[in-house]
């Protein structure tokens, strides 16, 4: 008797999701197509794959010392 235990739901719900989780599964599902696809990519090409992450790092420095350099007060003390 002790080895017939059914302490819960183990299998998969009889309604099909509807509405908003129906759109989050979905959501989810092509989330994880992109990324399996993104991985697959920089498994086969190392060199771009670090290029890209680079260059975006590269450029993503170079806007934020742009608008650090603009928001900055001028220097009216020194003139």
């Amino acid at each position: 008797m002790a080895n017939q235990l059914n302490a819960g739901f183990t299998g998969r719900p009889a309604n099909k999701p509807e509405g908003i989780r129906k759109a989050a599964s979905d959501t989810a599902s092509a989330v994880r197509r992109e990324v399996q696809a993104v991985a697959t990519g920089a498994a086969d090409h190392p060199h771009m794959a670090s290029s890209v992450v680079v260059g975006i790092g590269v450029l993503a420095f170079s806007i934020g010392y742009l608008l650090g350099r603009q928001s900055a007060a001028p220097d009216r003390f020194w003139r």
